[in-house]
């Protein structure tokens, strides 16, 4: 990219593709979507460096392609991390308040969230985000800005994600060898809700579900924040292996039925309808019912929905859900599965295309490109923090989350 501060990307490697949005700022803080860079991915899985050659390869790809498209030359993305490593948990820091007159200043806020992120964390793992949810200003619950208020203790609650270290490092090294530096990485569930989940959503308690190839990616929100995040090792991968087994036809092939005749819920499918399935071996193409695909899409559709539902109910969500639930992600284009996901959940069900940008926005409207829009619209946001070059390690990073974290509140 030319060093201007006009533009800003998204780079989305993810296990079935690499997506690469330029977005262009626009007066009044929006965003204008100006280029668009798709590639198969090779050399990824579940969110891990498999091939470093490959991975290189797919992502120039996407990028040039990209560059192609919007005029301009990228230099710097944010990058979007995903996968099982990806953990979150809450924490609370409790610190007193410091001022003559009892007043809360910004200094006070930083310590208590320096004083919430002090946590022991297992060898190998860093914090990629610290997210404020509330604050508490002596038992006074449920303060969104506390900076002015005046009390003699002040209490924090915030979300911390951590990821492996040499993990989200292997990703970072691989964009910089494709030639371009990472500014920030932002956890696919929060830039894929940026794009798709809307401020009463937020408030009310929704729950995010983004359905990839190799995982799904759970976000809860509510009053405003996000409060729990997690991340279900089963994705639209699984569903075109079904097929190639159950189908006996190569996994290529198999993609490609899904996507032209999938559909996840077998009632929705008329009796008489047919598909074309190719044989491995070079034997001829079959013609097969198209109800014996749904049967076998629909088991692993609903595997899916419960592994998702017992992971909310564990975390004692069940009952915060008044907005329902959102799926994005290339999963939830599938037919059929905002249907059994309301079959199962007995909740409001909605699929979810990014929104909130200009420009080539029609080009994007679509589950699979949430997380790569929603990180331009995340940088968009952030942009003050860009000045943290993040490629130059963990420290910048912290450095340039912690101003995010500041422009987030103030």
């Amino acid at each position: 990219m030319a060093r201007n501060e006009r533009y800003v990307v998204g780079l989305d490697i993810g296990t079935s593709k690499v997506c690469t949005v330029v977005g262009e700022l626009v007066d009044g803080g929006g965003v204008d979507v100006i280029g668009l860079g798709v590639a198969e991915s090779k050399g990824l899985k579940r969110g891990v460096v498999v091939n470093l050659d490959a991975a290189i390869e797919s992502i120039k790809r996407s990028i040039e392609e990209a560059e192609l498209m919007a005029g301009v030359e990228v230099g710097t993305v944010h990058l979007g991390v995903s996968g099982p490593h990806i953990k979150g948990f809450n924490s609370r820091g409790v610190v007193a308040v410091a001022g003559k007159n009892r007043e809360v200043t910004r200094d006070d806020v930083r310590r208590a969230i320096d004083a919430a992120r002090a946590v022991s964390l297992p060898a190998g793992r860093e914090i990629l985000h610290v997210l404020p949810q509330d604050f508490v200003v002596d038992e006074q619950e449920g303060i969104g800005a506390p900076v002015g208020l005046t009390g003699a203790r002040l209490e924090v609650n915030v979300h911390i994600i951590t990821g492996s270290a040499t993990t989200t490092q292997n990703l970072i090294g691989c964009v910089n060898k494709a030639g371009v530096v990472v500014v920030e990485t932002v956890i696919g569930q929060l830039s894929a809700a940026e794009a798709v989940l809307t401020p009463d959503e937020k408030e009310l308690g929704v729950a995010l579900l983004d359905i990839g190839g190799g995982t799904a990616d759970l976000a809860i929100f509510e009053r405003g924040s996000l409060w729990h995040t997690a991340v279900i090792a089963v994705g639209g991968d699984h569903f075109t292996n079904d097929i190639a087994v159950g189908l006996r036809t190569p996994i290529p092939d198999a993609e490609k039925i899904k996507r032209r005749s999938g559909c996840a819920l077998s009632s929705m499918v008329g009796e008489d309808e047919t598909i074309e399935v190719a044989s491995v071996g070079g034997r001829r193409p079959r013609v097969m019912v198209r109800r014996i695909l749904s049967d076998i899409l629909q088991p692993r559709a609903e595997e899916i929905f419960h592994l998702v539902w017992d992971e909310i109910s564990k975390a004692g969500y069940e009952k915060s859900l008044n907005s329902g639930l959102v799926l994005t992600g290339g999963g939830a284009v599938l037919d059929g599965v905002s249907e059994i996901a309301e079959q199962i959940f007995d909740l409001p069900i909605r699929r979810g295309s990014p929104v909130g940008v200009g420009g080539l926005a029609d080009h994007v409207a679509n589950p699979a490109y949430a997380t790569a829009v929603g990180l331009v619209i995340y940088a968009a946001r952030h942009r003050s923090s860009d000045g943290a070059r993040a490629g130059g390690g963990a420290l910048t990073r912290m450095v340039g989350r912690l101003r995010t974290v500041f422009k987030e509140f103030f």
